[in-house]
C-alpha cells in the first residue's frame, strides 16, 4: 500500500535517528538537486542571522515546539517537505543545545529492524494488533500510529498514534477505542524503539474492519424437560453499546450436538433463537456448541463454549399425542393429517404460529392460534386453505390432543413453507389441427388458482408427443415451453397423434405428473381435397345432365300419351256422323266396312279428280298415315273432297 500513499506519507527506510527528531530527508534531496541541475524550486528557508545550517530541534513538553520563531502551525509548509514529520517535530535553528548534528542521525546509523507480518484481528468490535520481530532485545519496546479515510481525503492528513497500542512490550495489543467507524477505510503502521532509536515503519496494513471482522460466539441458555433441551440463543453482541452486527435479525444460528460419550456421533442442524432440540435418548448427556452465521454476506462466526445437559424421560400422556403430523398440499390446497394411537375418546386442536415469531429472541409459547373450523374435532384431518395461501409467508403446525380428563399432549411441530409444501398438479391439455401444424392449449394447474401457480412457480411445460400406430418402436419426441400455447410441425398426413404435458418449475425444483393421453388424427395429403372437388363436381355435372335427359324423355312421352289419349283437336263434322258412327280417334278403326268404304271413297276420288289434285290427296293422306298427325289444314281439304266425290256420285 505505500506506493499508493502520497509521497509526503511514504515511510522510508533509509530514514532513521533519535526518537524525538529527524532530519528533514526532503530538504537534503533538495540540496543535493540543486547542486546537480541548479537551484532549487523548493520554497526558501527563512534567514535567522548569519548562519544557515539548521538541524531539527528535540520537543519539550506538550505543546507545540517554538523553535527560532516559528511554531507548528507556522511550519506547516516545511511539513510537507519533511515527508510525513509531524510539523511540531521539525524546525529550524541556527544552533540549540542537545541537538543532534546531521552526521549523527543519518541513515544506517541503528540496528533495530521494522517489525513484519503486520496482521488486524477483530472479533466483534474488539480489535487486536499483532505482528512479528526478529530481534531479541527485551529492552525493545513497540509504537503504532493509524489513519483513516475521512483523514487523508483532507490536506490535513497525518498518521496519528493509536491508542492502546504505545510503548508495548509485546508483540500484539488493543485498540478497540480507537475505530468507531467500520465501513471506512484504515491504514496502521508498526516501528520498533528503543530509548533514543527507533527503527523504520512497518509496512502498512490496509483495512475495512467490517470485511474482516469475526462473528463472536452467541449467547446459550439450556433446559432439559420431557426427554427434550430447550434452548434459548441470544446474538453475539447482546447488551453491547457498540455493535459491528446491527441487524440482530439476520443471524442464522447452527448448533452441534453429540452425546457425552467416547464414540460419540456429531449431528448438525438449524435452530431458530428459542426452539427445541428433541428425538434424543433419556437419560443421557447430551453436549452442544451453537454458531451464529450471516448468509447474506456470508460469514460464519466463532461457535460458543461447550454445554452440557442430561436428558430425562418422556412423560406417560404420549400415546395420547398425535403422532405422524403431516402437511399434503396439491395446487396450493394445504391439509393437515395425522395418526391416533389413543384408543379411548380424544378431541383435537390444530393450531398455527406465523413463522416469523420465531425469528425473534422473544418467547412466543402465548401466541399459538387455533385454526378456524379445527376446534374440537375427532377427524384426523385439516383443512388449512383459509390460513395458508401463496404470499401468506411460512408458518407452524401443531395438534393438541385432549382426552375426557381434560389431560392434552402437544404434537411434534411441523413447518409449511406454501410454495415449498405444495405440490404442482398436472395440467390440462387440448388438441387442434390446422393445416400440416398440432396447435396445444394448455391450461395451468390449479384450477382457479391456476395464475397463482403459474405466477409464483414461473412455470413451464413439457411437451411429449408421438404417433399412435401398430409400430411399438415409434419414437417418443419431447418439447420444452414457457407459453400455455404450443405447436408441433413436421406431421404425417392421416396419422393419429397423442400428446401428454407436464409442468414444472426450474426454481422450486418441482415437476408434476404428467396430463391424460389426448389424441388427434391429422388430416390427409394436399391432393386428397382436389381429387374429391373433381370427383364431386363431375358426379354433379352427370347428375345433373341425366336428370335433364330424364326430364326431357318424360316430358315426350307426356306429350304423346296426352296427344294420343286426350287430343286437343276433334275430326269433321262430315267424318264423325258418316254412317251413323262415330270415331272417338281418327287412327282408330271401329270394324272393318268403315275402312273398305273409306278405300271406295279414295277410288272414286282418285278417278274423279284431276291429276295434281291426286297426287296432292295421295301424298297428303301417305303423310297422314305416317306421321298419324291431324292438322286442319288436311281435314278442310278432307271434306271438300268427299263433297266434290258426292256431287260427282248424284250427278
Amino acid at each position: 500500500m505505500a506506493e499508493l500513499l502520497p509521497r509526503q506519507h511514504q515511510p522510508d527506510s533509509s530514514i532513521s535517528g533519535t526518537r524525538e527528531g529527524l532530519l528533514a530527508p526532503g530538504w537534503a534531496a533538495g540540496q543535493a538537486g540543486a547542486a546537480q541541475h541548479g537551484p532549487s524550486t523548493a520554497p526558501a528557508r527563512p534567514q535567522h542571522g548569519p548562519s544557515t545550517a539548521r538541524r531539527p530541534c528535540p520537543r519539550t513538553g506538550t505543546s507545540p515546539p517554538r523553535c527560532g520563531g516559528f511554531t507548528g502551525r507556522e511550519g506547516r509548509g516545511w511539513r510537507r517537505l519533511a515527508w510525513g514529520v509531524r510539523p511540531w517535530r521539525r524546525c529550524w535553528l541556527a544552533s540549540g543545545p542537545g541537538c543532534p548534528s546531521a552526521a549523527q542521525v543519518g541513515p544506517g546509523r541503528t540496528n533495530l529492524k521494522s517489525p513484519q507480518d503486520i496482521q488486524v484481528y477483530i472479533v466483534n468490535t474488539n480489535f487486536t494488533l499483532r505482528w512479528n520481530y526478529t530481534g531479541n532485545d527485551a529492552s525493545v519496546t513497540f509504537s503504532a500510529e493509524y489513519r483513516w479515510s475521512e483523514d487523508f481525503m483532507t490536506n490535513e492528513t497525518e498518521w496519528k498514534e493509536l491508542p492502546g497500542c504505545q510503548n508495548v512490550s509485546h508483540l500484539e495489543c488493543d485498540f478497540s477505542s480507537a475505530i468507531t467507524e467500520y465501513f471506512d477505510t484504515h491504514h496502521v503502521r508498526v516501528r520498533a524503539e528503543r530509548r533514543e532509536e527507533v527503527s523504520p515503519w512497518s509496512r502498512t496494513f490496509e483495512m475495512i474492519p467490517y470485511f474482516i471482522a469475526h462473528i463472536g460466539p452467541p449467547g446459550v441458555e439450556l433446559q432439559s424437560t420431557n426427554g427434550v433441551i430447550k434452548i434459548k440463543i441470544s446474538p453475539p453482541e447482546a447488551n453491547q453499546a457498540r455493535k459491528m452486527w446491527v441487524a440482530d435479525l439476520s443471524f442464522k444460528y447452527n448448533v452441534v450436538t453429540w452425546e457425552n460419550s467416547s464414540n460419540a456421533e456429531f449431528r448438525s442442524q438449524s435452530i431458530f433463537p428459542t426452539d427445541v432440540i428433541d428425538d434424543l435418548a433419556p437419560d443421557t448427556t447430551y453436549c452442544l456448541k451453537v454458531q451464529a452465521t450471516l448468509p447474506l454476506d456470508s460469514k460464519e462466526g466463532l461457535f460458543s463454549p461447550i454445554h452440557c445437559v442430561k436428558t430425562t424421560h418422556k412423560a406417560l400422556s404420549d400415546l395420547l399425542c398425535a403422532t405422524n403430523v403431516r402437511v399434503l398440499a396439491l395446487n396450493m390446497k394445504f391439509h393437515l393429517h395425522w395418526n391416533n394411537r389413543y384408543k379411548q375418546h380424544v378431541s383435537y386442536n390444530v393450531q398455527y404460529l406465523i413463522g416469523y415469531l420465531k425469528k425473534l429472541h422473544d418467547d412466543y409459547s402465548e401466541k399459538w392460534i387455533n385454526v378456524p373450523g379445527c376446534e374440537n374435532i375427532t377427524d384426523t384431518q385439516c383443512n388449512l386453505s383459509s390460513i395458508i395461501t401463496a404470499t401468506s409467508g411460512f408458518h407452524y403446525l401443531r395438534v393438541q390432543a385432549m382426552n375426557e380428563y381434560n389431560k392434552s399432549c402437544l404434537s411434534n411441530e411441523v413447518k409449511v413453507d406454501p410454495l415449498v409444501t405444495n405440490e404442482i398438479g398436472p395440467p390440462g391439455v387440448k388438441l387442434d389441427i390446422s393445416d400440416v401444424l398440432l396447435h396445444i392449449q394448455i391450461s395451468p394447474p390449479g384450477g382457479s388458482d391456476s395464475e397463482v401457480m403459474r405466477d409464483h412457480y414461473d412455470l413451464s411445460y413439457r411437451l411429449l408427443y408421438w404417433k399412435n400406430s401398430s409400430n411399438n418402436e415409434e419414437e417418443i419426441k419431447m418439447k420444452e415451453i414457457k407459453q400455455t400455447l404450443g405447436t408441433i410441425s413436421d406431421l404425417t398426413p392421416s396419422t393419429l397423434y397423442c400428446v401428454k404435458v407436464q409442468a414444472f418449475s426450474e426454481a422450486y425444483n418441482k415437476s408434476s405428473c404428467f396430463s391424460k393421453v389426448e389424441c388427434i388424427k391429422t388430416p390427409g395429403d394436399k391432393m386428397l381435397p382436389l381429387i374429391i372437388l373433381a370427383m364431386f363436381v363431375t358426379a354433379l355435372i352427370v347428375v345433373v345432365l341425366v336428370a335433364l335427359l330424364l326430364i326431357f324423355g318424360v316430358y315426350q312421352v307426356y306429350n304423346k300419351i296426352k296427344y294420343v289419349f286426350f287430343p286437343s283437336c276433334q275430326p269433321p263434322l262430315n267424318i264423325e256422323g258418316f254412317e251413323g258412327q262415330l270415331f272417338s280417334n281418327p287412327y282408330l278403326s271401329t270394324n272393318e266396312e268403315l275402312i273398305e268404304n273409306c278405300s271406295i271413297i279414295e277410288t272414286i276420288v282418285i278417278e274423279e279428280i284431276n291429276q295434281i289434285d291426286f297426287k296432292d290427296y295421295k301424298h297428303s293422306k301417305q303423310s297422314n298415315r305416317d306421321s298419324g298427325n291431324y292438322s286442319n289444314d288436311d281435314d278442310n281439304s278432307g271434306s271438300k273432297a268427299s263433297e266434290e266425290t258426292l256431287e260427282k256420285q248424284t250427278v
